[in-house]
């Protein structure tokens, strides 16, 4: 039975990526939503889906990519949007802070995505909609290590726009700062 959650079980793989950066900065908020300790660990992260009234949720685990302890922030943007990242050892790396919490360094690892899909769910509308092919704008999140090419994640990064969302929404893997 489907519910309002979206459970995703991501692994990751690294791809190759050049430099994006968009104009325009409009912060909604900054959060730690995760971290570990030991390399090992898998990341376990809840993200409400865009747009930020609809109510469902993804749970997702994945590992980390760093070499260092690090731990996921979640970055949410009222639209339209600005970030600075270029490639790096084949990761999407912040160049510049950001005014949404983002930080030199910071690894972009997922992106809200939108696609044209059909209804998904388990009620009498889902159905009757999948039945009669009717499709409409659905958001995910984008798996930026993925990606076969840049003009993937440029297609998930525009695709967050005012006709069909209020927000976009970023994760960004973070080295921990030093506890010595």
């Amino acid at each position: 039975m489907l519910s309002k959650s979206i459970v995703f079980l991501l692994s990751t793989v690294a791809c190759t990526v050049k430099a994006f950066a968009p104009n325009g900065v409009s912060s909604l908020s900054f959060t730690t939503v995760s971290s570990t300790l030991l390399k090992a660990s898998d990341f376990e992260v809840d993200v409400i889906i865009p747009p930020s009234n609809s109510g469902l949720q993804a749970q997702m685990k994945f590992k980390p990519i760093l070499d260092v302890p690090s731990e996921i922030i979640e970055v949410r943007y009222k639209l339209p949007f600005g970030l600075d990242v270029a490639p790096k050892n084949n990761l999407a790396v912040v160049t510049k802070d950001g005014a949404g919490g983002e930080k030199v360094g910071d690894v972009l690892r997922y992106t809200s995505m939108w696609s044209l899909g059909l209804p998904q769910g388990d009620g009498l509308v889902s159905s009757a909609a999948a039945f009669s092919g009717g499709i409409g704008w659905q958001c995910s999140l984008f798996d930026v290590m993925r990606a076969s090419a840049w003009e993937q994640v440029i297609e998930a990064l525009v695709s967050n726009v005012e006709q069909r969302t209020d927000e976009v929404v970023l994760l960004f893997e973070r080295p921990l700062a030093d506890t010595e």
